[in-house]
């Protein structure tokens, strides 16, 4: 044999990425100095643990499979079920559902399986208005989903910001659409999921609800449960869940399970994610624990203690509050757009997302307010007093900027902010090296 082939399948296998690769090595590095010294409150984040960035960067990696457990179209797959079937039963057990499909590359794509399974081409849906808290697959018109189902969306009461189950319900009778969505990503609020099947039963349509910004809510008993309600429940494993990158679809009727698995593979997916697969089951298992009960406990205390800040500070909080992780604050009253707010708190060290509110004027490049969440400031270990104090930091950055200061003054505060954020950081620990 070849000695230089030898070494060349060594180095191959054993060299380390900042050996191969520095380049690549440098921005992760980066990107881990940024999460470690900056605060995270976007929705659609968290942080996972070390045995979820184990799982996903495991073997698992190199595993081409395609079907489902048991019913593979490639050989080697042995272990390959047994990762598929433990992440199955895990959401089974934490979800009280019969069937599970956790091969869903996104949440989105659970979405899109789910309404293929169900719909035709141009069928009707009736889903929250994007601007309301709805999400851009659950039809809107940029979305491949409102370019081929027929889609109406309802919106919320323009004075207190809640779903107006009344109207939903005369929309529906109006529309007589074949599915109905609950659920969304900007929607604070805990859902009626026992009145959405009332109105989906009156006009014959299948309830979907997406609980991706609540699943871990729902699974520790803090938020009303979709089950015995929905016919379909999608969610992400990657918000509530803290855990990898994907999504789940759980039926309790066999019928529809089968109609999912074929549209999973071979109608939408090629090749499962095993990588993916692995992290989800250990998220899944780790959701299953005591701790992660309390999690979702410190969670909502979090959230609550921002919600009094923001309020003695006068910074408009969208329904008056919040039930879940998420608060949605309108920055009209300030003068601010959210882009430009998302902005100057991001170079302070305070990462959030721009967000439409209700009724908005704005287009959702600007929008008029912000999203937070308090899911992985509290992952960290942040409590009510570290809350408090971030969403005072917030606040004062907030205020400032509607100010209209100079260019220089925002700069020191912004600085100043920072060091306070880095304050905060540096009590709660990261992981190590990676």
């Amino acid at each position: 044999m070849n000695n230089n082939n030898c070494e060349s399948n060594t180095q191959h296998f054993q060299s380390n990425l900042q050996n191969s690769d520095n380049s690549v090595f440098q921005i992760i590095k980066a990107e881990h100095e940024r999460q470690k010294n900056q605060i995270e409150l976007i929705a659609s984040e968290n942080l996972v643990s070390r045995a979820v960035l184990e799982a996903q960067g495991s073997v698992f990696t190199n595993k081409t499979v395609e079907g489902f457990p048991e019913n593979r179209y490639f050989g080697g797959a042995e272990f390959a079920d047994q990762i598929e079937n433990l992440a199955i039963q895990r959401a089974c057990e934490l979800f009280g559902a019969k069937y599970a499909l956790v091969q869903p590359h996104s949440g989105s794509q659970a979405n899109q399986i789910a309404c293929q399974a169900v719909l035709s081409l141009g069928d009707k849906i009736l889903s929250m208005d994007l601007n309301a808290g709805g999400h851009l697959s659950h039809g809107s018109k940029a979305n491949i989903s409102g370019k081929i189902y027929n889609v109406s969306s309802y919106s919320v009461n323009p004075k207190t910001y809640l779903i107006d189950y009344d109207e939903v319900e005369q929309m529906a009778l109006q529309f007589q659409p074949k599915l109905i969505i609950a659920g969304g990503s900007s929607y604070p609020r805990e859902i009626n999921f026992e009145k959405f099947k009332q109105i989906a039963q009156k006009v014959g349509a299948l309830l979907l609800v997406d609980m991706a910004h609540f699943a871990g809510l729902v699974a520790t008993g803090f938020y009303n449960h979709p089950f015995p309600y929905a016919d379909i429940v999608t969610t992400t494993t990657y918000k509530s869940l803290r855990g990898a990158r994907g999504g789940i679809i759980l039926v309790n009727d066999e019928s529809l399970f089968k109609k999912m698995k074929s549209n999973v593979f071979p109608g939408i997916q090629g090749s499962a994610m095993l990588h993916q697969i692995a992290g989800k089951a250990v998220c899944l298992g780790e959701a299953l624990k005591p701790e992660f009960k309390q999690y979702n406990g410190q969670l909502l205390k979090n959230a609550q203690a921002m919600i009094e800040i923001f309020k003695k500070n006068g910074v408009t909080i969208i329904s008056n509050g919040t039930d879940t992780s998420m608060i949605l604050l309108d920055l009209r009253n300030l003068n601010l757009t959210g882009q430009y707010a998302s902005e100057k708190l991001e170079k302070a060290g305070l990462n959030v997302n721009k967000n439409n509110i209700p009724f908005d004027t704005q287009k959702p490049s600007l929008s008029s307010g912000i999203r937070v969440s308090v899911n992985a400031g509290t992952t960290r270990g942040f409590k009510e007093t570290e809350f408090t104090h971030v969403a005072e930091l917030i606040s004062e950055m907030l205020l400032f900027a509607s100010g209209s200061p100079t260019d220089a003054d925002l700069e020191k505060k912004q600085k100043s902010i920072l060091d306070c954020v880095s304050t905060i950081c540096s009590k709660f620990p990261f992981y190590g090296d990676l």
